[in-house]
């Protein structure tokens, strides 16, 4: 009797681990930002549902562009922590989910989600 009694609160215990909901590993939405082409034309990059907790470097401003991104727009519904270097290094700056934004002051090279 026992037994199954353990048996039953073992089985219990998985299926409510397994009905669990796993956190999310994306952020529903998009992040969008203005920058300066190497030929120097205005262009607007973006990221659609980007992934959470890892370290973006923004597309059209890497090493290969010597002027970063600006004016980024957070329309996630995850904090965004923008960086004025590659690698999420430098000055950083944290975005509100939905409506963050900010000026073209704001340089950027990278970001980082959740």
């Amino acid at each position: 009797m026992r037994l199954r009694s353990a048996f039953t609160a073992v089985l219990g215990a998985a299926l409510l681990i397994a009905a669990t909901p796993a956190s999310a590993s994306a952020a529903t939405g998009q992040f969008r930002y203005d920058y300066v082409t190497i030929e120097g034309y205005e262009a607007v990059g973006f990221l659609n549902s980007p992934p959470s907790g890892e370290c973006l470097d923004l597309p059209g401003v890497g090493q290969d562009n010597p002027e970063p991104g600006h004016s980024p727009k957070n329309r996630t519904d995850a904090w965004a922590t923008v960086f004025t270097e590659l690698g999420c290094e430098g000055d950083s700056f944290t975005l509100r989910p939905h409506t963050g934004g900010a000026s073209e002051r704001l340089k950027v090279r990278s970001v980082v989600f959740g």
